[in-house]
């Protein structure tokens, strides 16, 4: 597959660092902090509701997965997992998707600042374009987290 479904966007086969049966796992455009994924299912699916048993099963076994490569190779001591699901929430991508974000001790003043920025962090009418990541980066991210998944 050269391009991935999420959402309303495509999603070049080079940001992809992992695909199951009904999951992939790609790297982040904007992430909050270094090392932030995220997991979808394959199916293009609005809300959590919708997924079908087996696909909730892949999805958490596969951000179970994705979240211990990202925590190691991030050397971060603890995880922020998070699914924005339906826009009230901050869904912005009208695809579930599961948000592992690596923390370390200090990433932000106050803990939960970490739900403040990912609420806007995907917002490009708020964005200065220089928090965008190039193809170039994304891709070399993605061939280290494919790596250490092999």
């Amino acid at each position: 597959m050269s391009t991935f479904r999420f959402g309303q966007h495509l999603i070049k086969a080079s940001a992809v660092f992992l695909e199951t049966e009904l999951s992939f796992a790609l790297v982040n455009r904007k992430p909050v902090v270094p090392g932030h994924v995220l997991v979808c299912p394959l199916r293009v699916v609005e809300r959590l509701r919708d997924l079908r048993p087996e696909e909730v099963s892949d999805l958490f076994q596969t951000t179970q997965r994705v979240a211990n490569i990202v925590e190691k190779h991030f050397q971060a001591t603890s995880l922020t997992v998070a699914i924005q699901d339906g826009p009230e929430a901050g869904q912005t991508v009208q695809h579930v998707h599961v948000h592992v974000l690596p923390r370390k001790a200090g990433d932000f003043e106050r803990n939960d600042s970490i739900y403040d920025e990912l609420q806007k962090h995907d917002r490009e009418s708020e964005d200065l374009p220089q928090r965008w990541r190039t193809e170039e980066e994304m891709e070399a991210e993605a061939a280290r987290l494919r790596k250490l998944l092999n």
